[in-house]
């Protein structure tokens, strides 16, 4: 019997051992580069210049610090919302740019640990505002309701309001353009963007409901069955917390979170 729980214990330190020499980590380490997925459409998280093909926001500054303390170089890899997981799990990056914690996709991809809050808001049109006081104004057969396909915004118009006629489009469109175009009546949105889109738009506002809906922590997603890399990265957003980065960062980009 003492031979067989030696063996055990054996066996599962060498399992330990392959996975830590396969983790996402080393292979990081070893060709010296960090690939992060990024939609580049996500104002101040995430914005893509054209011109250039570059991108910039905070979590542009997020993982190009990452990078920095890895000793690695950093490569941003296009991707949108209703392909965000699948580029995890297809390995075409290493770690995502911000998302919010979602129960469907941590059933297939790993979270690192939240580093920012922010909650839901209505926005509308500035010369509609005075039809709309609260949430449940909007669910109505005649209101259009309008979500990007593949954010947690798109569950959330259909949860919120039942009864309103769902615009879902997709990316590179985005929802707020469907509110512009006066195609939709209202779109949902976190409070970190709403705060810049109506900077931005002086033509939209947002609704001034009693309080935000949906309170939720935004993390990197990472691939769900490498604990080696996920433990590292949640050592590092715990350092970087505790060194107040996230909180300088935020305040760069005119950020409050919950």
């Amino acid at each position: 019997m003492k031979k067989f729980f030696t063996l055990v214990g054996m066996c599962l330190l060498s399992f330990s051992a392959l996975a830590a020499e396969s983790s996402r980590l080393h292979e990081i380490l070893d060709s010296g580069v960090l690939r992060v997925g990024t939609t580049g459409d996500w104002n101040p998280m995430t914005m893509k210049d054209p011109a250039t093909n570059s991108y910039r926001g905070f979590d542009i500054d997020v993982t190009t610090e990452l990078a920095k303390d890895l000793g690695v170089k950093v490569e941003f890899v296009a991707t949108d919302w209703k392909t965000l997981v699948n580029g995890i799990t297809a390995n075409k990056y290493d770690i995502t740019g911000s998302a919010s914690l979602n129960m469907s996709r941590a059933k297939v991809a790993g979270y690192s640990q939240p580093y920012f809050y922010l909650a839901f808001v209505p926005v509308v049109q500035k010369k509609d505002i005075a039809k709309f006081s609260d949430w449940a104004d909007f669910d109505n057969a005649d209101v259009k309701v309008a979500a990007t396909l593949g954010t947690v915004q798109e569950k959330m118009v259909k949860e919120f309001f039942p009864s309103a006629q769902h615009i879902v489009i997709e990316a590179p469109a985005r929802d707020f353009q469907e509110l512009l175009a006066r195609r939709a009546d209202v779109s949902v949105t976190s409070n970190v963007e709403a705060a810049t889109l109506v900077t931005k738009f002086k033509q939209l506002a947002v609704v001034p409901v009693k309080e935000p809906r949906k309170p939720t922590p935004i993390a990197m997603l990472l691939p769900q069955n490498d604990q080696v890399w996920i433990n590292y990265i949640n050592h590092w957003v715990e350092l970087k917390k505790t060194q107040g980065f996230f909180d300088r960062t935020a305040e760069k980009w005119g950020l409050k979170s919950l």
